[in-house]
């Protein structure tokens, strides 16, 4: 398959993530950069470097200026600007940054095609991920067919961009008008050849969705052949099959991407809402879910938490530094030998959940409706065990 992502782009947040969940908290400054690349309604690019020196100002007064985190913190500032100036795609619509030159020497740069939709900087003791896992989640990985009995397109979509690409093209048959026998046996040619070209798809599909870790389909062109293709298909290809949508077997990547991603949309919203109510009835019967912030958490930080469903406003809705108890919040190490604070360290809690879901190999699931899961103060998980 043929790689169509723009130069500097990344397509896979996960490798990124599994980087950032490993990075030890530090007593160091580590900033999460959070941009919004895309033009203004008038067309004009955003002045990126404007809105990052006066956030940089403001925060960098924090430290003493003789200090190692303030000198930690003025290195990452000089890396981000530069990155933003100079290696920053036009093509890109957002971009996150995380940096700490204090503890391991920490840059990591992720050129999106997704929207950012606020700018945001935070510094905190770890990189801060609640925002990097949200887009992923809610710009899925997906492959989206568009197919009829002489031709085939693949197109492996994810972070709002092309990822893939493949094209397959039947055999063609060459009609003779002739009648009786003869015409019988073009039939039954022109049915093998669309039969062979129904199993080669499949063979394709079935390669894209092991090779680029697919959960999801969506189809579209003539439905004689997707029945035919389905046919064909494996049955835990065919079990990923989301739904079909109505598009010219000819239509552009942009149509293709619209249209299928629409349909993703409204499959996330059946598959959340299911979701939220199977999580509730669960716990209200006792069984393997627990609900609530603080419940959550101490599941989390046992391991217990399967799946984090967690509402996706949920940072927008609570404070942006809470209080956690301190054998949930990251300790941090002091170069004395002691740690450096006896009380419990300011935390987002939103972030705290998801950082500490994805280092217990927990699922999360982003709910986009806040009403799902408002009761539970926007929280929840299945559990593995109790």
């Amino acid at each position: 398959m043929t790689p169509t992502a723009p130069p500097g782009e990344t397509s896979i947040i996960e490798e990124h993530l599994d980087r950032l969940v490993a990075f030890e908290p530090t007593t160091f400054p580590v900033l999460s950069v959070y941009v919004n690349a895309q033009p203004d309604q008038h067309g004009r690019d955003p002045d990126i470097g404007a809105f990052l020196r006066r956030e940089f100002k403001r925060l960098g007064a924090t430290w003493p200026a003789s200090s190692p985190e303030r000198e930690s913190f003025e290195k990452d500032v000089s890396k981000v600007l530069s990155y933003v100036e100079k290696e920053l795609a036009p093509s890109a619509n957002g971009v996150a940054i995380f940096a700490c030159s204090g503890a391991g020497d920490l840059f990591e740069a992720i050129q999106l095609n997704a929207p950012i939709d606020q700018n945001r900087v935070y510094v905190y003791n770890q990189p801060h991920l609640f925002h990097l896992a949200r887009i992923d989640d809610e710009y899925p990985r997906y492959a989206a067919v568009i197919a009829d009995a002489r031709s085939a397109r693949i197109f492996v979509f994810g972070l709002g961009q092309t990822l893939d690409s493949e094209q397959i093209k039947g055999k063609k048959m060459h009609r003779v008008k002739v009648g009786g026998w003869s015409q019988a046996r073009y039939q039954r040619r022109v049915g093998n050849a669309h039969k062979q070209h129904a199993k080669e798809l499949a063979e394709a599909l079935q390669r894209i969705v092991s090779e680029d870790k697919i959960a999801h389909i969506v189809m579209s062109g003539d439905p004689a052949f997707l029945n035919l293709l389905q046919e064909e298909l494996p049955k835990h290809v065919a079990e990923l099959v989301v739904d079909t949508v109505k598009l010219e077997i000819k239509a552009d990547e942009q149509e293709i991407f619209t249209a299928t991603m629409e349909k993703m949309r409204e499959f996330d919203a059946k598959t959340d809402a299911e979701k939220a109510q199977r999580l509730i009835e669960q716990y209200r019967g006792g069984g393997l879910a627990v609900a609530g912030i603080e419940g959550t958490l101490e599941a989390l930080a046992n391991g217990q938490v399967e799946e984090l469903l967690i509402s996706a406003n949920l940072e927008g809705s609570r404070p942006a530094q809470e209080p956690v108890e301190a054998i949930l919040a990251p300790e941090i190490p002091d170069p004395s030998g002691g740690t450096e604070s006896d009380e419990p360290r300011p935390a987002s809690v939103p972030d705290l959940l998801v950082t500490k879901a994805k280092q217990t190999d927990a699922e999360v699931t982003f709910i986009q409706d806040g009403s799902l899961l408002a009761g539970v103060e926007g929280v929840g998980g299945f559990l593995r065990w109790r």
